[in-house]
């Protein structure tokens, strides 16, 4: 795992943020062959959790990709269900209030699996539900993913046969 993204981890879990790995880091994770650029997570809109979150990307240095104003995310940005592109100090992080049309981390909850990177638990979308979310998707990207996560998942299921 990029050192950059190990990083991420580690301050997102010294602020106790609640959250879940979602895209491709995830699929990464659990063994799809992909090239991913950008870390995303789901978090917990919860005012509490929100804040924590805030704090944790004050200390990555993070401010909104693509804005030559270098603007900050604050907590207001983060309760809402929308995604916030940020660029931190070690990579691109993507904090998403919800995926599809409004799943949220509490309905992402009971299809995460703890992994442990770097020392690190971190929860992860399981393949499956990864694979649902890709399906609902029409960007060319996700298809292209779509066929290496399918292929991942059939691999893993043969191998635990």
């Amino acid at each position: 795992m990029a050192q950059g993204i190990a990083e991420i981890f580690a301050a997102l879990k010294s602020a106790d943020v609640e959250f879940i790995v979602v895209g491709g880091v995830a699929a990464v994770l659990q063994g799809a062959p992909i090239t991913t650029l950008d870390l995303d997570i789901v978090h917990r809109r919860t005012p509490e959790n929100v804040n924590r979150l805030a704090r944790a990307l004050e200390s990555l240095d993070a401010v909104y990709r693509h804005d030559p104003r270098r603007l900050r995310p604050d907590a207001s940005h983060l309760i809402g269900p929308g995604h916030q592109l940020t660029e931190t100090a070690h990579g691109p992080l993507d904090c998403l209030g919800t995926v599809e049309d409004s799943t949220t981390y509490d309905d992402l909850l009971p299809h995460a699996e703890p992994i442990e990177v770097e020392g690190i638990s971190i929860l992860v979308l399981s393949l499956p539900r990864l694979i649902e979310i890709k399906t609902k998707l029409s960007r060319p990207k996700d298809k292209l993913m779509l066929l290496q996560l399918e292929a991942t998942l059939a691999e893993r299921t043969k191998n635990d046969s």
